[in-house]
């Protein structure tokens, strides 16, 4: 028999637990001219798929995580860019802010987007250089805090190869790395919210998952002093600060995203093609169309919330903020792209309730009934600490923007304690005020959110 044509199509195959495989399928024909004929029509058809990159920026931390970047890069994920004509530029960085300097620099016309290979702290470097760059380039004062944002065009692909890769777990529902570079080849996005993080007139930082004062801060900070135990240095911080069992005092104002179609307990998560973040987006950009014609302030007349009290925690979330070890994250309902945060507030309580809420972090139970926990959703919040109330500085009330300066570091703001931190992304910011305005849908990923039942093992 005479041997017959063949032609061969790479695809997706879609595993268990949101992982997406490579899979290949040979088709077969006892004629050239009706293969060639495929093979044809197939690549003119790929080549009007204007989503799919062609060119990318890559940036690699060769020692985030387990320091295995730069190796899961090179045997998982540029194999499958070369399959799909990928043409990459590469960078492996060699010291911390090192993407976050070369994007405000670089001449990134070239690219069709960024990627960076590595944890939520690569992730955080690329987002400042890009937010940071398009704004620079746009004219816009990142310092001021109620400036409007101009979204960047590119956009950012994740390889996870951290230590917890929160950003790509929330986004992708896994943390494979031939799963995330899979959806950067079809050409997914994914919009997402940013939070910017002022004090005063000076932008500190942009958070796109936790936002956390006490137990959160508290972590971070005692977990910089022992780098040297390496990944097991946060769960032996996260012993030692909860039975430390520190709570501070101070005032939190926000505006409830009114906006907004959920709520942090209607348990409606974020999914791929969320109606929630569809709609919501939607309703604020009318909110802003009216503030924009009525009232040129419209936001110095919008019901303020204040609360008042000590906490032994206060968390803001853009997004579930889900990892391995909590697979439904610190806010089960939050969404990517609403314009709003969850903000969490957990009143000072016994050792044993707060360890019943932190348990529920790793269930299906409701975290937040519990009589000393509050969430709202909101689309602005400010908060002073105790310490700098009692100094007669601070925000001036909801809506102001008068800081006084920081505050020393006395224990007068916790129970026994030097001054709280916050947690900002894993990073640390020491200020006792502050504010943080959340911006809808700043930033797009390679990613498409979390498929909802997605059917295992059929090909894409």
């Amino acid at each position: 028999m005479e041997k017959p044509y063949a032609f061969t199509v790479h695809c997706v195959k879609r595993a268990r637990h949101h992982r997406w495989k490579w899979a290949q399928v040979t088709f077969w024909s006892t004629e050239e001219q009706l293969c060639q004929l495929w093979m044809r029509t197939l690549r003119e058809l790929l080549q009007r798929l204007t989503s799919r990159p062609k060119h990318l920026l890559v940036f690699i931390n060769p020692f985030g995580g387990k320091g295995h970047g730069k190796r899961i890069y090179e045997r998982k994920v540029a194999p499958l860019f070369t399959l799909a004509s990928i043409t990459t530029d590469i960078i492996i960085t060699e010291h911390p802010n090192q993407a976050r300097e070369t994007l405000y620099e670089m001449d990134m016309d070239a690219y069709d987007g960024i990627v960076c290979v590595g944890g939520d702290g690569m992730f955080s470097e690329v987002l400042h250089g890009l937010i940071g760059r398009t704004q620079k380039s746009a004219g816009v004062d990142q310092n001021h805090p109620r400036a409007a944002l101009v979204p960047s065009p590119l956009r950012i692909g994740i390889i996870p190869a951290g230590s917890t890769d929160c950003v790509c777990y929330s986004t992708v529902g896994t943390v494979d790395a031939e799963t995330s570079a899979l959806h950067i080849i079809v050409g997914d996005s994914l919009a997402m919210d940013v939070s910017s993080v002022h004090h005063g007139s000076t932008l500190l930082r942009y958070s796109v998952s936790l936002l956390g004062y006490g137990f959160y801060g508290d972590l971070i900070k005692d977990s910089e002093k022992k780098r040297w135990m390496g990944l097991v240095r946060y769960d032996f911080s996260g012993v030692k600060t909860f039975l430390s069992h520190h709570y501070y005092e101070g005032t939190v104002s926000f505006l409830p995203a009114q906006h907004t179609v959920g709520s942090p307990r209607d348990r409606k998560a974020c999914h791929a093609g969320c109606f929630v973040c569809r709609q919501s987006k939607q309703q604020l950009e009318e909110e802003q169309k009216k503030a924009l014609y009525g009232l040129e302030n419209a936001e110095e007349v919008e019901e303020w919330q204040v609360v008042c009290g000590k906490f032994l925690a206060i968390n803001a979330t853009n997004m579930s903020c889900a990892c391995p070890r909590s697979p439904r994250g610190l806010s089960p309902a939050a969404h990517l792209g609403d314009g709003s945060s969850d903000l969490i507030l957990i009143r000072k309580c016994s050792r044993f309730n707060f360890l019943r809420f932190l348990v529920r972090h790793t269930n299906q139970c409701d975290q937040f009934d519990f009589t000393f926990v509050e969430v709202y959703r909101v689309k602005r919040f400010q908060f002073t600490s105790k310490a700098l109330e009692d100094g007669a500085h601070g925000l001036g009330g909801p809506g102001k923007q008068r800081f006084g300066p920081l505050c020393s570091d006395s224990p007068s703001c916790c129970c026994a304690a030097a001054r709280g931190a916050w947690n900002c992304d894993g990073e640390l910011l020491h200020t006792p005020a502050l504010e943080v305005r959340v911006h809808c849908q700043l930033v797009r990923l390679f990613a498409r959110g979390i498929e909802e039942n997605p059917k295992q093992e059929s090909p894409s």
